[in-house]
Protein backbone atom coordinates (compact mmCIF):
# COMPACT_ATOMS: atom_id res chain seq x y z
CA UNK A 1 0.00 0.00 0.00
CA UNK A 2 1.28 3.50 -0.97
CA UNK A 3 1.99 5.41 2.24
CA UNK A 4 1.42 9.22 2.16
CA UNK A 5 1.33 12.08 4.44
CA UNK A 6 -0.31 15.63 4.27
CA UNK A 7 0.53 19.20 4.83
CA UNK A 8 -2.33 21.95 4.31
CA UNK A 9 -0.21 25.45 4.29
CA UNK A 10 -1.21 28.69 3.00
CA UNK A 11 -4.04 31.37 2.98
CA UNK A 12 -6.44 29.22 1.26
CA UNK A 13 -5.78 25.90 3.44
CA UNK A 14 -4.17 24.15 0.25
CA UNK A 15 -3.27 20.37 0.55
CA UNK A 16 0.22 18.61 -0.86
CA UNK A 17 0.88 15.13 -0.52
CA UNK A 18 4.19 13.64 0.12
CA UNK A 19 4.38 9.88 -1.68
CA UNK A 20 7.22 7.53 -0.03
CA UNK A 21 7.94 6.16 -3.29
CA UNK A 22 10.76 2.99 -3.67
CA UNK A 23 13.19 5.15 -5.43
CA UNK A 24 12.34 7.95 -2.97
CA UNK A 25 10.13 11.06 -1.62
CA UNK A 26 7.62 12.43 -4.45
CA UNK A 27 5.52 15.92 -3.38
CA UNK A 28 2.54 16.69 -5.13
CA UNK A 29 2.04 20.17 -5.27
CA UNK A 30 3.99 22.94 -3.19
CA UNK A 31 1.95 25.52 -1.09
CA UNK A 32 3.52 27.69 1.10
CA UNK A 33 5.23 26.10 4.20
CA UNK A 34 5.70 23.36 2.28
CA UNK A 35 9.56 23.35 2.04
CA UNK A 36 10.02 24.31 5.79
CA UNK A 37 7.51 21.02 6.13
CA UNK A 38 9.65 18.92 4.53
CA UNK A 39 13.04 19.95 6.35
CA UNK A 40 11.93 19.76 9.48
CA UNK A 41 11.02 16.33 8.83
CA UNK A 42 14.88 15.67 7.20
CA UNK A 43 12.57 14.62 4.05
CA UNK A 44 14.97 13.89 1.13
CA UNK A 45 12.86 15.16 -1.53
CA UNK A 46 13.29 13.49 -5.03
CA UNK A 47 10.73 15.02 -7.12
CA UNK A 48 8.25 17.67 -7.03
CA UNK A 49 4.96 16.94 -9.50
CA UNK A 50 2.23 19.73 -9.99
CA UNK A 51 -1.49 18.84 -10.32
CA UNK A 52 -1.69 22.66 -11.71
CA UNK A 53 -0.31 26.21 -11.60
CA UNK A 54 -2.51 27.85 -9.65
CA UNK A 55 -1.08 30.51 -7.29
CA UNK A 56 -1.80 28.75 -4.14
CA UNK A 57 -0.33 25.00 -5.17
CA UNK A 58 3.40 26.80 -6.50
CA UNK A 59 3.70 29.57 -4.13
CA UNK A 60 6.59 27.22 -3.17
CA UNK A 61 7.96 25.60 -6.17
CA UNK A 62 11.59 27.91 -6.27
CA UNK A 63 11.90 27.21 -2.77
CA UNK A 64 11.84 23.58 -2.77
CA UNK A 65 14.19 23.62 -6.16
CA UNK A 66 16.79 25.67 -4.77
CA UNK A 67 16.19 23.22 -1.18
CA UNK A 68 16.63 20.03 -2.66
CA UNK A 69 17.74 20.24 -5.98
CA UNK A 70 14.80 18.16 -7.46
CA UNK A 71 13.34 17.88 -10.88
CA UNK A 72 9.99 19.70 -11.19
CA UNK A 73 7.24 17.72 -13.62
CA UNK A 74 3.70 19.42 -14.90
CA UNK A 75 1.63 20.15 -17.53
CA UNK A 76 3.24 22.45 -20.54
CA UNK A 77 0.71 24.65 -19.83
CA UNK A 78 1.46 24.96 -16.29
CA UNK A 79 5.28 26.23 -17.02
CA UNK A 80 3.99 29.96 -17.48
CA UNK A 81 2.15 30.17 -14.54
CA UNK A 82 5.47 28.98 -12.32
CA UNK A 83 8.30 30.85 -14.58
CA UNK A 84 6.48 33.98 -14.95
CA UNK A 85 6.15 35.98 -12.06
CA UNK A 86 3.81 38.34 -13.47
CA UNK A 87 1.25 35.49 -14.96
CA UNK A 88 -0.74 36.10 -12.14
CA UNK A 89 -1.04 39.86 -11.63
CA UNK A 90 -1.92 40.13 -15.77
CA UNK A 91 -5.30 38.94 -14.21
CA UNK A 92 -5.95 41.18 -11.37
CA UNK A 93 -4.42 38.68 -8.40
CA UNK A 94 -1.57 40.79 -6.25
CA UNK A 95 0.37 37.57 -5.62
CA UNK A 96 4.17 37.42 -6.29
CA UNK A 97 5.59 34.55 -6.96
CA UNK A 98 9.68 33.44 -6.94
CA UNK A 99 9.92 32.25 -10.74
CA UNK A 100 11.02 28.50 -11.42
CA UNK A 101 11.26 26.16 -14.24
CA UNK A 102 10.30 22.62 -14.91
CA UNK A 103 12.30 20.48 -15.76
CA UNK A 104 9.90 17.65 -17.75
CA UNK A 105 6.45 18.21 -18.83
CA UNK A 106 3.65 15.08 -18.40
CA UNK A 107 0.92 14.41 -20.53
CA UNK A 108 -1.98 12.10 -20.23
CA UNK A 109 -1.43 8.77 -20.48
CA UNK A 110 -2.43 5.41 -19.26
CA UNK A 111 0.94 4.70 -17.49
CA UNK A 112 4.13 6.29 -16.11
CA UNK A 113 6.53 5.68 -13.81
CA UNK A 114 7.73 7.87 -11.48
CA UNK A 115 10.78 6.91 -8.82
CA UNK A 116 9.12 3.47 -8.80
CA UNK A 117 5.08 4.06 -8.68
CA UNK A 118 2.86 3.67 -11.53
CA UNK A 119 0.73 6.30 -12.05
CA UNK A 120 -2.11 6.61 -15.09
CA UNK A 121 -2.21 10.68 -15.37
CA UNK A 122 -5.51 12.31 -16.19
CA UNK A 123 -5.61 15.57 -17.70
CA UNK A 124 -8.83 17.36 -16.27
CA UNK A 125 -9.25 20.77 -17.42
CA UNK A 126 -12.10 22.96 -16.32
CA UNK A 127 -11.05 24.43 -13.30
CA UNK A 128 -7.54 25.09 -14.44
CA UNK A 129 -5.71 24.70 -17.91
CA UNK A 130 -3.48 22.10 -17.77
CA UNK A 131 -4.48 20.49 -14.47
CA UNK A 132 -3.46 16.41 -13.92
CA UNK A 133 -4.69 14.18 -11.90
CA UNK A 134 -2.37 11.07 -10.46
CA UNK A 135 -4.10 7.96 -10.17
CA UNK A 136 -2.57 4.77 -8.84
CA UNK A 137 -4.81 1.96 -9.96
CA UNK A 138 -3.00 -0.90 -7.53
CA UNK A 139 -3.56 1.23 -4.67
CA UNK A 140 -6.59 3.00 -5.53
CA UNK A 141 -5.69 5.78 -4.53
CA UNK A 142 -6.08 9.73 -6.64
CA UNK A 143 -4.33 12.61 -6.42
CA UNK A 144 -6.88 15.12 -7.75
CA UNK A 145 -5.96 18.57 -7.22
CA UNK A 146 -8.72 20.84 -7.68
CA UNK A 147 -11.10 18.83 -9.68
CA UNK A 148 -13.33 16.91 -7.31
CA UNK A 149 -14.10 17.74 -3.81
CA UNK A 150 -15.29 15.89 -0.73
CA UNK A 151 -19.33 17.49 -1.49
CA UNK A 152 -17.61 19.96 -3.93
CA UNK A 153 -15.73 20.73 -7.11
CA UNK A 154 -13.12 23.23 -8.55
CA UNK A 155 -14.05 26.41 -9.01
CA UNK A 156 -14.81 27.19 -12.88
CA UNK A 157 -14.92 30.96 -12.92
CA UNK A 158 -11.14 31.85 -12.98
CA UNK A 159 -8.91 32.67 -15.61
CA UNK A 160 -9.23 29.76 -17.93
CA UNK A 161 -11.84 28.37 -16.52
CA UNK A 162 -14.71 25.80 -18.06
CA UNK A 163 -17.69 24.74 -16.39
CA UNK A 164 -18.64 22.20 -18.74
CA UNK A 165 -15.03 21.09 -19.41
CA UNK A 166 -14.60 20.48 -15.85
CA UNK A 167 -18.15 18.42 -15.11
CA UNK A 168 -17.33 16.01 -18.12
CA UNK A 169 -14.48 15.65 -17.27
CA UNK A 170 -15.47 14.32 -13.87
CA UNK A 171 -18.00 12.18 -15.10
CA UNK A 172 -16.27 10.85 -17.72
CA UNK A 173 -12.57 10.21 -16.06
CA UNK A 174 -13.11 9.89 -12.80
CA UNK A 175 -16.00 8.34 -12.04
CA UNK A 176 -15.34 5.74 -14.06
CA UNK A 177 -12.18 4.78 -12.15
CA UNK A 178 -14.02 2.83 -9.38
CA UNK A 179 -16.26 3.31 -6.34
CA UNK A 180 -13.66 2.75 -4.02
CA UNK A 181 -11.03 5.01 -4.80
CA UNK A 182 -9.88 7.30 -2.56
CA UNK A 183 -9.28 11.36 -3.70
CA UNK A 184 -7.11 13.00 -2.27
CA UNK A 185 -8.11 16.47 -2.63
CA UNK A 186 -6.42 20.15 -2.89
CA UNK A 187 -8.40 21.67 -0.46
CA UNK A 188 -10.76 19.70 2.76
CA UNK A 189 -10.67 16.15 3.60
CA UNK A 190 -10.34 12.57 1.47
CA UNK A 191 -13.15 11.70 -0.09
CA UNK A 192 -13.94 8.13 -2.49
CA UNK A 193 -15.13 8.28 -5.75
CA UNK A 194 -18.52 6.49 -4.68
CA UNK A 195 -19.39 8.86 -2.34
CA UNK A 196 -18.82 11.37 -4.51
CA UNK A 197 -20.40 10.23 -7.48
CA UNK A 198 -24.07 9.36 -5.29
CA UNK A 199 -23.90 12.27 -3.19
CA UNK A 200 -21.54 15.42 -5.02
CA UNK A 201 -24.39 17.99 -5.16
CA UNK A 202 -22.64 19.45 -8.56
CA UNK A 203 -21.78 15.85 -10.47
CA UNK A 204 -23.49 13.13 -9.11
Amino acid sequence: MLKYETFCGGLFETNCYLIHAPEGAILFDAPEGACAWLQDRHVDLKLLLLTHGHIDHVQDVAKLKRAFNCPIGCDEVTAPMISDPEFFRKFGFGFDIEPAKPDFFISETRSRNFLGVDFQVLEVPGHCPGSLCFFSRKDELLIGGDVLFAGGVGRWDLPGGDVDLLFNGIRQKLYPLGDEVTVLPGHGPPTKIGTERLTNPFVS
